[in-house]
Formats: C-alpha cells, sequence, structure tokens
C-alpha cells in the first residue's frame, strides 16, 4: 500500500472515529493530511470507497488487539477475564493500539449508514462476526448461549462505557459469566 493511500486512511479514521464520518468532508481530510485532492481520487473513487477503507483499518486494528488480548487462556473463565480486562483498558484508554475511546466505531458508523443493504452497514455486521467467531474459537464449548451471553454484555459494556462513561461495566460483565460459568 502506497504511504499516501495509509496517510489517507490514517486521517480519516481518525478524524471519523472522532467527530463522525458525515461530520467531516473530503476537504478536511485533505488539509489535515497534506495529502492533494488528485493524490485522494487516484486511491478512492468516493468518500464511501474512503469510509470502507477506514472500517477495514479499524477492524484489522481490532480484530489482532483482540486476539493477542485473548490468547493464552486456559479455560473460559479466563477468555471472559482477558476479554472485559481488556475492554476496560480501552474503555480507560490504556489499549494504545486502539486510540482514546469513543464508542464502537462499527456502532457509530452504523447509526450514520442505517441502509441495511449499503456497503458500510454490511461491513460493520461483517465486523460483528468477525468478533464474535474470534471470541467463540477462545472458548473450550461450543456454547451459544454463553456465546450471546459475552457477546451482548460486550456490546452492553461498550455502550455503557461510551453513553453513560460508566467504566464499571466490564467488571459486573466477569461476574454476570461467571455465574453462568
Amino acid at each position: 500500500m502506497s504511504k499516501k493511500r495509509q496517510q489517507l486512511i490514517d486521517t480519516a479514521l481518525q478524524l471519523f472515529y472522532q467527530r463522525g464520518i458525515n461530520s467531516v468532508g473530503i476537504n478536511e481530510i485533505l488539509a489535515v493530511s497534506g495529502v492533494a485532492k488528485k493524490t485522494l481520487y487516484n486511491h478512492f473513487t468516493s468518500k464511501e470507497e474512503l469510509v470502507l477503507a477506514t472500517l477495514k483499518q479499524r477492524n484489522d486494528n481490532f480484530i489482532t488487539w483482540l486476539d493477542m488480548s485473548l490468547k493464552e487462556t486456559n479455560s473460559d473463565i479466563e477468555v471472559v477475564n482477558k476479554l472485559f480486562n481488556g475492554l476496560f483498558a480501552w474503555f480507560s484508554n490504556s489499549a494504545i493500539e486502539l486510540g482514546n475511546f469513543r464508542g464502537c466505531f462499527f456502532i457509530n458508523t452504523s447509526a450514520e449508514f442505517s441502509d441495511p443493504t449499503s456497503n458500510i452497514s454490511q461491513y460493520c455486521r461483517d465486523h460483528k462476526l468477525q468478533v464474535r467467531q474470534l471470541i467463540a474459537q477462545y472458548l473450550s464449548q461450543s456454547n451459544t448461549e454463553l456465546l450471546d451471553t459475552i457477546c451482548v454484555l460486550k456490546e452492553g459494556a461498550i455502550s455503557m462505557a461510551y453513553v453513560n462513561h460508566d467504566l464499571s461495566m466490564p467488571a459486573k460483565c466477569i461476574k454476570i459469566v461467571e455465574k453462568l460459568l
């Protein structure tokens, strides 16, 4: 990938995550990145294409971070502890790979692009599915109810941390899942 293309993606992702996609225009991305308009359009034919590239970048970053967070677990309770303690680190801006917490980029993006048939909405759904599949890989048992519970609690913890600034949710989620196990 060219350096300029990556610079555009990194800049757009940072701005989109901070302020929302519809609040950030192409001219602002160009001004902040220092990349020429012609270069932008050589790499991306539309803003939607740029948005999809930022979603891919964030997905790759998040999946890599989550995979590293869940490595070396020996039990389902360890998976749950590492998952929710990792989320707490993200919420409290300690997960450097994810940057400062501003909610879930995929939930935020889905709220802006509500057409369920759009490529952007589909990518957001695919991200959630990838996260679910990754968590499932680390669980010792194929238990759909347990996986559903963990995923619903994870999404709720992210929303509560962002909307209510409630950083206590990961610890509460661990306690809930411990009771199920």
